[in-house]
């Protein structure tokens, strides 16, 4: 079936960097768009950045540009989200998603000193 886990959230301190995996399983990966999503408590969920299918074009939210970067490695089925400078406001469930069809769990990220 089919499956995407996160994984490398926790908590930081402001400024510190954090890197988030997202592995998936039971599709064909590579015919997919692959985005992060974030849900800070009590809000609703947001756009974070998305991926191509090859990788070659990326897009991210304002909030995280120049900060945040997405990648990902077809061969090994993950998306990762490196998140560098972050801050209090960066704090949230952290998901993945594949075109909005498919979801992970969620992993979180405490961006607290």
């Amino acid at each position: 079936q089919v499956q995407l886990v996160e994984s490398g959230g926790g908590l930081v301190q402001p400024g510190g960097s954090l890197r988030l995996s997202c592995a998936a399983s039971g599709f064909t990966f590579s015919n997919y768009r692959m985005s992060w999503y974030r849900q800070p408590p009590g809000k609703e969920r947001e756009f974070v950045a998305r991926i191509s299918w090859s990788g070659d074009t990326t897009y991210y939210a304002d909030s995280v540009k120049g900060r945040f970067t997405i990648s990902r490695d077809n061969a090994k089925n993950t998306v990762y989200l490196q998140m560098n400078s972050l801050k209090p406001e960066d704090t949230a469930i952290y998901y993945c998603s594949a075109d909005r069809l498919y979801w992970g769990q969620g992993t979180p990220v405490t961006v607290s000193s």
